[in-house]
């Protein structure tokens, strides 16, 4: 018979242990309910603040597809438990179920702690836990001007950074003297302080609210023990959490003094069937308020059910690194020096608000804690030291000073110890990457898949990828980059030396440059380039030996042999009187037709020598080549927006036709796909192209990245509130710096996984110039932008061109073998022994 395991909460840390579960193979031993007092799966509470960015709950889901069902885990949403009868050994539900179980898994968070003041509970009052309390500040904060957060500490300025981001004047109120008092210390909180201040933030430290009353300018008026007062319209309380623990209370299990649900090292509780895990439990006197530590319970309490492990839970090292409003904050260990006979090292750079801190042993020789603010370059070596008590150099304050020569002080990652955990999030140690590596994973992206290091908040992704470089290089690796055997370099490589020697043809690239005759991966390689660098025609005598066949005929060649025409139809919008010629050209030619999946109409079924005079009735008819054959801009998908849609709130179509309109023809290593979307829910799927928008009432947020395919990825937010010329802006240089740097055949997702940084990196690239080339690449895209030309109009103008069409050099029959049969009313190619059968009957 199964063990009846109930999990009490389904938040990170709750799924986490179900996934736990599945991976160790014993999940069919279990009969599984799961209760969430929320009405939607586990979702990312980490990034909570993301929903500002789309206000689509969807996007922090963190149940993959199928995973209940697939694992025959029982959900039970928007349901609370409210007792547990340890006698009887059943559990009651808000909706009058009573169940039985064996074990319990008891993961049900904290709470928000409000400061009982009288006027708490007020009107447009709010605490900042759930995407509901998110729904409720955003539609509270279209009737008001003014906004405030109680509480400085990490969640609050989050909370701060959502207010501003809705264009609310914004204060935060902070009982404490300094602004995350539990992280930083005072040099620190200052640094911080005016960084956040420059922001636009009004910060009040060291205030104690007494009462919240009417406000004669605004809805509230906040009293201070000072004798100040702050007008304002909304409140948001967010001065800390208290553990969620009166489930334990209720079942008489074991309290700690102040609040939790006191577990062992195997997260058991005072009866060995009741697990508790999470923001609830209390172990060593201590609640752990972060998602590494909790995924670390869920792990040790899903080995010990099991059996199936040996992990156990002893602690958890509280360090973080964090960006809040866009300013890097990073603690590690013993950030304020509490530890007897310390000593400390220091740097104040106030020119470019850098505040760097760490804290030693009275010996010198092992790193206890360090605060940094505005630079957090140094996070990673730093937490290795204090994890690791690893020795410090002769000079310790040569870890945070800066070099004026560049060398400054690094730690190689062959120093670090196998036990030494690269991803705290995950709790993948050295030991883990270097059998990944080993394994096979010799990509990050790959890496990210087997060891789910760099998956969480991302900090570890530097260390990650020097860790992961250093292995290969151990292990013998030499890796050859070359892109093939005529040409000793990379993709990128041969970018370059085409921009900058200006070369034109792929003769004098291999003159000057590479051996033999080239072969079909450096041909159409430099056909690619030449494209984007100086946008000839692709059948050019210097070019056309160099495509391959859908490029030389500018369709795609189909499996028997004939070809589908794509013309180009902007944005997915098209006339009527369009939209008939389309119908009468494939009546005609007797064509295949089929809608697309961006918004075009596909004919198939023509033959080689059908294509110029095809073309020529498209293109008489307005239309033009839509690239459907080529490593290019595919299409710019839609959605009518905010012209007929009542919830659009911006122009998507318009966008998206003079966007596509910018970027035909743009020759890059893979094809590209746009979308535009006139709001939040997201018609046009924005968010699975390679950039993807979403108009907001302030402008248009930016993705890159995604993809579909073989393995769909999720574009990333790159920037928000964008106004259309900085979003263009952005756009061109995205596009060319990929074009610059990826690998052959690379698609947008693959490149940005396997960039070291990131999409941090990459913003700091595109966004803050960081490599000073942007005018270069926005100087590139104007040249291709400025040069296009319809390659289906070239072709048929020009008689030499259109006679490579030809099927037979002497005659004007047509191949023989090209056999069709009648399908659903249409065309299509005959299976081999419907060929045979009709070409034995003619």
């Amino acid at each position: 018979m199964s063990t009846r395991l109930i999990v009490i909460g389904n938040g990170p840390v709750g799924h986490k242990f179900l996934e736990t579960l599945v991976e160790s193979g014993a999940a069919g031993d279990y009969e599984i309910t799961v209760f969430g007092a929320e009405p939607r799966p586990a979702y990312d509470r980490v990034h909570l603040t993301a929903w500002f960015e789309t206000r689509n709950a969807d996007d922090l889901n963190m149940v993959s597809e199928g995973f209940y069902e697939d694992n025959n885990i029982l959900i039970r949403n928007h349901e609370k438990v409210v007792a547990i009868d340890r006698a009887n050994k059943t559990i009651s539900s808000d909706r009058g179920l009573t169940t039985s179980y064996d074990k319990i898994i008891l993961a049900t968070g904290s709470f928000p702690f409000v400061p009982p003041v009288p006027g708490h509970d007020r009107d447009n009052t709010f605490v900042y836990r759930t995407i509901e309390d998110l729904e409720a500040i955003t539609a509270a904060s279209k009737h008001a001007r003014v906004g405030t957060v109680v509480g400085g500490g990490l969640l609050g300025l989050e909370a701060a950074k959502a207010i501003k981001d809705l264009g609310l004047k914004t204060h935060v109120v902070e009982f404490a003297p300094r602004l995350m008092a539990v992280q930083v210390d005072d040099g620190g909180g200052a640094m911080l302080r005016g960084k956040i201040e420059q922001l636009g933030v009004s910060v009040h430290t060291g205030k104690n609210t007494q009462q919240i009353i009417d406000g004669e300018n605004a809805a509230h008026k906040m009293c201070f023990a000072d004798g100040e007062e702050l007008e304002t319209d909304l409140i948001v309380f967010s001065a800390g959490i208290r553990p969620q623990d009166e489930l334990g209370q209720q079942a008489e299990l074991t309290i700690g003094e102040r609040g939790g649900i006191v577990i062992n090292d195997h997260c058991q509780t005072s009866d060995p069937d009741i697990y508790a895990i999470g923001e609830a439990a209390l172990w060593g006197g201590r609640i752990f308020g972060m998602i590494a530590p909790g995924n670390n319970m869920a792990v040790a309490a899903a080995d010990h059910i099991t059996q199936t492990g040996e992990s156990t839970f002893s602690g958890a090292d509280m360090s973080s690194k964090l960006k809040l409003m866009g300013v890097d904050v990073a603690s590690v260990g013993d950030a304020h020096g509490n530890t007897p006979d310390s000593l400390s090292y220091s740097y104040i750079n106030q020119v470019d608000g850098v505040y760097k801190k760490i804290v030693v042993d009275k010996d010198r020789k092992h790193l206890l804690g360090a605060v940094l603010v505005g630079d957090t370059g140094d996070y990673s070596n730093l937490l290795q030291f204090a994890l690791n008590k690893m020795d410090l150099p002769e000079q310790p304050d040569s870890m945070i000073l800066p070099s004026i020569d560049g060398g400054g002080f690094a730690m190689g990652v062959d120093a670090l110890p196998d036990d030494a955990v690269i991803c705290s999030c995950n709790n993948v140690t050295k030991a883990d990457v270097v059998s990944a590596v080993a394994a096979g994973s010799v990509t990050l992206g790959d890496l990210k898949d087997t060891t789910k290091a760099a998956t969480g908040c991302g900090g570890c992704a530097a260390l990650t990828t020097q860790l992961l470089n250093s292995e290969l290089t151990n292990l013998g690796y030499e890796v050859n980059t070359d892109l093939c055997e005529h040409f000793p370099y990379t993709r990128q490589d041969l970018y370059n030396i085409i921009r900058i020697e200006k070369i034109k043809s792929f003769e004098e690239l291999l003159e000057k440059h590479g051996t033999g005759h080239g072969c079909d991966i450096c041909k159409p390689t430099t056909a690619s380039i030449l494209a984007t660098c100086w946008n000839d025609h692709i059948l050019e005598d210097k070019h056309h030996v160099l495509q391959d066949t859908n490029d030389y005929f500018m369709a795609n060649m189909q499996k028997d042999g004939t070809y589908s025409v794509v013309p180009r139809v902007a944005g997915g919008e098209i006339t009527p009187d369009k939209l008939i010629v389309l119908g009468q050209v494939a009546k005609k030619y007797d064509l295949y037709t089929k809608i697309t999946g961006g918004q075009r109409v596909d004919l198939f079924g023509a033959r080689g020598e059908q294509l110029p005079v095809i073309w020529r009735e498209l293109i008489d008819a307005g239309f033009e080549s839509g690239h459907a054959y080529g490593k290019s801009l595919r299409t710019v998908k839609s959605c009518v927006g905010s012209t007929w849609c009542r919830y659009g709130v911006q122009d998507s179509v318009g966008a998206a036709i003079q966007i596509e309109n910018r970027y035909k023809g743009l020759r890059s290593p893979h094809k590209l796909k746009m979308a535009v979307s006139g709001c939040t829910r997201e018609c046009a799927e924005a968010q699975c192209k390679d950039v993807g928008i979403i108009a907001t009432e302030n402008g248009f947020n930016m993705y890159v990245c995604g993809n579909g395919g073989m393995k769909p990825r999720h574009a990333d937010l790159f920037a928000t509130d964008l106004d259309y010329d900085t979003l263009i802006k952005y756009i061109d240089r995205f596009f060319m710096f990929y074009i610059r740097t990826a690998d052959r055949l690379q698609r947008t997702s693959v490149w940005m996984d396997n960039m070291e940084g990131g999409l941090e990196y990459l913003q700091s690239v595109i966004i803050e110039d960081k490599l000073g080339i942007c005018a270069e690449l926005e100087s590139e895209m104007a040249h291709v932008v400025g040069t296009y030309q319809c390659e289906w109009k070239t072709t048929i103008e020009d008689p030499e061109k259109v006679k490579r069409f030809d099927h037979f050099v002497n005659s004007d029959e047509n191949d023989s073998n090209v056999v069709f049969v009648k399908e659903r009313q249409q065309i299509r190619p005959a299976s081999e022994d419907e060929r045979k059968d009709l070409i034995a009957t003619a």
